[in-house]
């Protein structure tokens, strides 16, 4: 219903804030979320693709696996409609 997407709505934000502060020290660039995607491929068409990343942010950790388990018990697998979380290194 729509009194329980507000409910879930009002404890996520909550809860993803509380994961923020709690990570403060980790976190690079807060990020936000990714629109459509589009690709151009080599014969220059460019389409609509679906990606299923729909949010960013960039994190400073010891290790790849480091990065990855910052997200252990995130909000968006407890709380929001998520499966996991993809973390991918800035190389470079």
């Amino acid at each position: 219903s729509e009194a329980d997407q507000a409910e879930t709505a009002r404890l996520g934000v909550a809860a993803v804030a509380a994961w923020e502060e709690a990570h403060r020290d980790s976190i690079v660039w807060q990020g936000g979320p990714l629109g459509p995607t589009k690709r151009i491929g080599d014969d220059g068409a460019v389409t609509d693709m679906v990606n299923l990343l729909t949010v960013f942010m960039v994190v400073r950790a010891d290790s790849h696996e480091a990065a990855a388990r910052l997200f252990e018990n995130h909000p968006h697998m407890s709380i929001f409609v998520c499966d996991g979380v993809e973390v991918m290194p800035i190389l470079g």
